[in-house]
């Protein structure tokens, strides 16, 4: 089999699908391993149990998925220039800032059905091809799989960083039987730069490449579970889903590039919305709104634990 040649097929497909970038990993993720473990062991995972109850799967593919010896990894912007800033939102006490990822169609399901379709499409050369894919939905190290396939290096805000697309990005994965050629691994480019430390709102980056989650807003807002700790309120603002702060003080983000589907613009203004108008929002409300949007996962009581919380901030 040639696979040099069956590279650049899934290269020219996954293009034709909206991805921007392929690259190829092995499956050893020894060095990723270490700082997970370290990460888990200080507590920084916080509420997050799911990043340490599935063992070693996490940092074993082939555990997860047998006989898996590569990974195809894969790179889908879903940043658009026509989009309201995410610093001039903030700038208004009256709106909701809401992560960029966040304002459009979900991308679990999307992105999963062009993996799909991608998969398909490598199958019909090669039979004996076996695979499963991922978004951001089970036991995978994404941001270590795509440094090592050369989509970008991780920051020291813990997030991928490209030099041609900046992190306004997910990443998808494809876990495979079949032997690809292994991408070279990125390079750190974020020299000296602090900016990202400096600006996060509750000093949640305790250190280079070291997130505290229990002090993060986005953790804060999406994935705890109950009242948010008081000492963070007044750091939260106007932010209702997520934080986007670190990635917008990021130089490498000038080199954000549009995304080339549609599905990720912002729907129902979630680029500008109005805070009294969401807390007007009955549970019927919300969920018909955030219908097919990554928001819903939250839940109508932590939107409007989050909202209320916002609303204090005003006075």
């Amino acid at each position: 089999m040639n696979h040099e040649g069956l590279l650049s097929k899934i290269n020219t497909w996954a293009l034709e699908l909206g991805f921007s970038q392929v690259g190829i990993s092995d499956v050893d993720l020894s060095e990723a391993e270490g700082h997970l473990q370290d990460w888990i062991a200080k507590g920084f995972h916080g509420q997050m149990d799911f990043m340490h109850k599935h063992g070693s799967m996490r940092t074993h593919p082939e555990e997860l998925v047998e006989d898996t010896v590569r990974i195809i990894s894969l790179r889908f912007d879903y940043s658009y220039k026509t989009t309201i800033p995410y610093e001039d939102v903030l700038k208004q006490p009256s709106k909701a800032a809401i992560s960029r990822y966040a304002m459009g169609r979900d991308y679990h399901k999307l992105i999963r059905r062009k993996l799909k379709t991608l998969s398909e499409k490598i199958k019909t050369e090669v039979k004996d091809f076996n695979y499963r894919v991922f978004t951001d939905s089970a036991p995978v190290m994404e941001k270590a799989i795509a440094e090592k396939a050369g989509l970008g290096w991780i920051g020291k805000h813990s997030n991928l960083l490209n030099s041609k697309a900046g992190s306004y990005f997910f990443l998808g994965e494809i876990y495979t039987n079949i032997p690809l050629p292994i991408s070279k691994k990125s390079t750190f480019h974020c020299g000296t730069c602090t900016k990202c430390i400096d600006i996060c709102p509750t000093q949640a980056i305790v250190d280079p490449f070291q997130v505290d989650a229990r002090r993060c807003i986005s953790y804060l807002t999406i994935e705890h579970k109950g009242p948010i700790p008081k000492e963070f309120h007044k750091a939260i603002g106007n932010r209702i889903y997520g934080c986007d702060d670190c990635q917008m003080v990021c130089p490498w983000n000038k080199f954000a590039t549009d995304s080339k589907v549609t599905d990720f613009l912002p729907r129902n203004q979630f680029d500008e919305p109005d805070l009294q108008e969401l807390m007007t929002w009955d549970e019927v409300t919300f969920l018909k709104k955030t219908e097919g949007s990554p928001i819903r996962r939250i839940g109508f009581e932590s939107w409007q634990r989050n909202l209320k919380i916002a609303l204090n901030n005003q006075l």
